[in-house]
């Protein structure tokens, strides 16, 4: 069964911000996100997507806040596009703060970071190659 309310089949994380509106804005001008839908008066939250990754944003209540009012990182998301250099480019254009240029990972991916407008750490990404984990030096338990 599908469901059109939740679309994502494998993970859907759910990412909170202080100013939901503006997040909302800066997140589709900045990394492209585009807005499905929103709910809640006053809004508590939407569901966006970059191409094939969906997630959920909402706004901070009791017990839940974002990294620039934690004081420290709280996660960090990786969303695969298949442009990371063009990704990078708009980003930076848009004003992100970039954590890390384009660079190949000795795990075998192509990627990029940065920081949105409250301190949520993001890594955008596609496969550059396959590697094996054992390979780069991580203890593999279930081999695939």
């Amino acid at each position: 069964m599908k469901n059109r309310s939740v679309p994502a089949d494998i993970v859907l994380p759910h990412v909170t911000y202080q100013n939901l509106d503006q997040a909302i804005g800066w997140l589709n001008r900045v990394f492209g996100f585009e807005e499905h839908y929103r709910y809640g008066s006053p809004l508590s939250g939407a569901q966006l997507r970059l191409g094939e990754a969906w997630i959920m944003v909402n706004a901070a209540k009791p017990g839940f806040s974002s990294p620039a009012r934690a004081g420290c990182a709280t996660q960090s998301l990786t969303i695969f596009v298949q442009d990371v250099d063009g990704h990078h480019a708009r980003a930076k254009a848009a004003g992100a703060k970039i954590l890390e240029d384009p660079h190949e990972t000795v795990y075998g991916e192509y990627q990029c970071a940065a920081e949105d407008l409250e301190g949520h750490h993001w890594l955008f990404s596609r496969h550059a190659r396959d590697a094996n984990p054992a390979d780069w030096g991580a203890t593999v338990k279930n081999p695939l």
